[in-house]
């Protein structure tokens, strides 16, 4: 069975992080794809932020 797994950058948490955290615990054969995508929001203080989002394809035996 073919699954995906997404993380997204939070105040909290990084989505890198998470996503590794998620990796090392996958078997090397199980990893299909990783998709990484960055975006940038201008706040209202005219600072620029970047949120990232992984999203991670992966097979399981069932």
């Amino acid at each position: 069975m073919i699954q995906v797994k997404e993380f997204v950058d939070s105040d909290r948490t990084l989505a890198v992080d998470e996503s590794n955290k998620f990796l090392a615990g996958l078997p090397d054969d199980a990893i299909i794809d990783v998709k990484y995508s960055a975006n940038y929001k201008k706040l209202s203080n005219g600072q620029e932020t970047q949120r990232s989002a992984i999203l991670v394809v992966y097979k399981v035996n069932k």
